[in-house]
């Protein structure tokens, strides 16, 4: 066996083994002992938490889905500094892949986007997609007993979940349309409703997609691939044993990483270092104290079918529904072949904002996207030559760099 097979043959079976060890252990670590063993001060901080702590108004909503599961979703009403009338319409700004809402506060009100765009004087919704630990909740199916919880890839995302948010921030703010942000698997799956449930397109003013992941062949992250893959290959296994859910919040990667990315002198070479190599290096982008914090909410779970989703779409140079294997795709899907996401059909004004050093997201396969969306606005490459993937959550560059464009377009689709 060469090195790599060895490491995709050891890395579930030692998830699986350590896992219950580590979550016994972390089940007595509440906040006194986390204050004590100097984790940073935000870790144990929900968002609304998180918001007030800053001066920020948050509300908690409830959202559920056509097919049943209940997502937790969040509002900041008015930004701290914003100092003139709130501007219409609303806008949602959706997480990423194995994120929570929380990602876009970690870096703080200098730089996180939930403060930023709601100092911008926008009503600002922050949903959570289904399987992360904000929605981990269902009206019949209980995610800890029942694997039918853990069905789901970027299909149910775009087709329930993001319709079930739109339809509800309507709702609740008797608008007609909103303005939707999208951050990597959130720029996908917004790709993703909109060919598959096209009524939604007269619900968006303007979309603006930040590194948005869809089909992910030139990916240059080897780690990416290699954890992709892993999962891909030991999806059958995996769920023969019953592991549905896929790197959560209270899991040994999230809690290992939290417990020695909180110190400072290992958050800023080790786990700097780690992010680099899967995201793409950027040195002095990200503060420090930021990467203690993150881990604290990150990785925030998925469900393994969605990251053997992502293992199948760094092997194929299309971007399709989930591929279960030439008998099971005729039962499902009528073909052989998981058939493509029909891009052509996507008419909603988009603006995609990338870097050119995003290991994960590559230049090469978002281009690809920009040729198929048929009302692309603009495909603009942020100006730092060394902006990576995971700077559009965690950088404090955020409002040099990306805040400015992502204003620009939300003024000439807001009033």
């Amino acid at each position: 066996m060469s090195p790599i097979t060895n490491e995709i043959f050891i890395l579930p079976l030692s998830l699986i083994m350590f896992k219950n060890i580590l979550g016994d252990i972390e089940a007595g670590v509440g906040k006194p002992l986390k204050f004590n063993l100097m984790y940073p001060s935000m870790s144990s901080l929900n968002f609304t938490e998180l918001a007030t702590r800053h001066g920020y108004v948050s509300e908690q909503h409830t959202v559920i889905t056509e097919d049943g599961y209940i997502l937790t979703m969040f509002r900041i009403t008015k930004g701290r500094h914003c100092r003139r009338p709130i501007r219409k319409p609303p806008v949602l700004l959706m997480h990423g892949l194995l994120m929570s809402s929380d990602s876009f506060l970690d870096s703080g009100p200098n730089a996180g986007l939930g403060y930023l765009i709601s100092d911008l004087c926008y009503d600002l919704w922050l949903p959570n997609i289904r399987g992360n630990y904000y929605s981990r909740r269902h009206i019949n199916l209980d995610p800890d007993v029942d694997k039918d919880f853990w069905d789901f890839s970027n299909l149910e995302f775009g087709y329930y979940d993001i319709p079930a948010s739109i339809d509800y921030i309507l709702r609740h703010t008797k608008s007609t349309k909103l303005n939707y942000i999208g951050f990597s698997q959130g720029g996908g799956t917004f790709v993703i409703m909109n060919s598959k449930r096209p009524e939604y397109m007269k619900k968006t003013g303007v979309a603006i997609l930040l590194a948005p992941g869809t089909k992910h062949t030139y990916t240059r992250s080897t780690l990416f691939r290699l954890l992709c893959e892993t999962y891909l290959l030991y999806f059958p296994l995996l769920t023969d044993i019953g592991e549905y859910e896929a790197l959560p919040l209270g899991g040994i990667v999230q809690k290992l990483s939290a417990f020695l990315c909180k110190d400072t002198i290992i958050a800023s070479s080790g786990c700097r270092l780690a992010l680099g190599l899967l995201y793409g290096p950027h040195p002095g982008s990200m503060e420090t104290e930021t990467v203690k914090v993150l881990f604290q909410h990150f990785p925030a779970g998925t469900s393994v079918k969605n990251m053997a989703w992502y293992g199948q779409s760094v092997n194929i140079d299309a971007f399709q529904n989930f591929d279960y294997g030439a008998i099971k795709n005729l039962q499902v899907y009528g073909s052989v072949q998981p058939p493509a996401f029909n891009l052509s059909l996507v008419e909603v004004p988009i603006v995609i904002i990338h870097g050119r050093n995003d290991f994960l997201a590559s230049p090469a396969d978002i281009e690809w996207l920009a040729s198929k969306l048929p009302n692309l606005l603009e495909d603009f490459y942020v100006e730092e030559p060394l902006w990576n993937h995971f700077d559009v959550t965690y950088s404090r560059l955020t409002s040099k760099y990306i805040l400015p464009k992502i204003s620009e377009y939300l003024k000439k689709y807001s009033h």
